[in-house]
């Protein structure tokens, strides 16, 4: 499951990269071309990079639920359900203490 993650990781951040690079070119060649200017290409490159990151944290939490689903059904307790238990099995060891 690690190396599949990794693996996934890795993915989106060559995706990532590449597309930056992609859209860079792609906007230098409109300012060369005299399309656009210098200031409207930063300006479009940086709406797209906003428009990547919004979607980041979108994917990012889809797949959080995604694995807090999967955790669920395979049977694992959440650290929090951890922390509730240990709490009740101290006061247990607590209140049996206090009968000796």
């Amino acid at each position: 499951m690690s190396d599949l993650l990794k693996k996934g990781f890795y993915i989106g951040l060559g995706a990532a990269v590449s597309g930056k690079e992609r859209a860079q070119r792609m906007l230098d060649e409109l300012v060369d071309k005299g399309q656009v200017t210098p200031k409207e290409a930063k300006e479009m490159l940086n709406s797209f990079k906003e428009k990547g990151e919004k979607q980041n944290e979108k994917w990012t939490n889809q797949s959080e639920g995604y694995f807090r689903n999967m955790i669920q059904e395979l049977g694992f307790v959440t650290k929090e359900d951890y922390q509730v238990l240990e709490s009740r099995i101290e006061a247990l060891e607590e209140q049996l203490r206090s009968k000796e």
